[in-house]
């Protein structure tokens, strides 16, 4: 995947996430492209624990999806314990 789409993939899942968690004007651009990145790497390994794949491969449906539900959990866990 290139950086470009990194970046694409990881402002969307970002910003879906923030919504989500009620923190998209805390956040920022940049904010939702960072989270958004990390968030694609933890929910791969959520998936990938339980079976089920979810690798980010592109510009699709399905990697905005995984990156999401990881930048979610991420958040989740930063307004745990933050």
């Amino acid at each position: 995947m290139s950086f470009f789409s990194w970046v694409i993939v990881g402002a969307l899942a970002g910003w879906i996430a923030s919504m989500l968690m009620g923190k998209s004007h805390k956040i920022g651009l940049l904010g939702n492209i960072i989270l958004g990145v990390i968030g694609a790497f933890v929910g791969g390994f959520i998936l990938k624990a339980i079976g089920v794949g979810g690798a980010v491969t592109g510009i699709n449906i399905s990697s905005i999806f995984v990156a999401t539900l990881g930048a979610v959990v991420v958040l989740f866990i930063a307004n745990k314990y933050g």
